[in-house]
């Protein structure tokens, strides 16, 4: 694949409705999305030079593995899989799911965010601490928005 054929899925990508697309072919993996997501370029060690691929890709274009988990040095960040309003809590009368401090087991729900009427849980991707919660009750988040870092 060269830089031109990189251009024209970037155009081709810009001009449609889809939100994310990933491409691989040969080892070399492309990651496209127009959600707000931190920059990062993929592509194996045995490419002569990636630097001069991605100085051909607006950095805008390209995305980070897709929604879910960011692994940080400060822990994983769990990120939302949809648009919606994020819940902390299962009611307003109840307590919430998680707190800073809280011990999480994988799989444990840490929050709800609802879309469409319809509430999904969101679970904890591993075991651990709950280090910051990065949104509020009744927050709209945004698809790939993080949640809860656990470390």
């Amino acid at each position: 694949m060269n830089n031109t054929d990189i251009k024209d899925l970037m155009s081709q990508f810009d001009q449609s409705s889809l939100r994310e697309f990933s491409y691989t072919n040969d080892g070399i993996q492309l990651l496209f999305s127009k959600n707000e997501h931190q920059v990062e370029a993929v592509a194996p060690a045995s490419v002569a030079s990636p630097a001069a691929v991605v100085e051909e890709v607006e950095a805008s274009q390209v995305a980070t593995p897709p929604a879910g988990i960011d692994g940080t040095d400060e822990g994983m960040v769990v990120e939302s899989p949809l648009v919606g309003v994020a819940y902390l809590a299962p009611s307003p009368d109840k307590p919430v799911f998680v707190t800073i401090g809280d011990r999480v087991k994988k799989g444990q729900t840490v929050m709800i965010v609802e879309a469409m009427k319809v509430m999904n849980e969101i679970p904890a991707p591993c075991d651990g601490r709950v280090v910051e919660v990065l949104v509020t009750n009744e927050d709209v988040v945004e698809y790939g928005q993080g949640l809860v870092r656990i470390v």
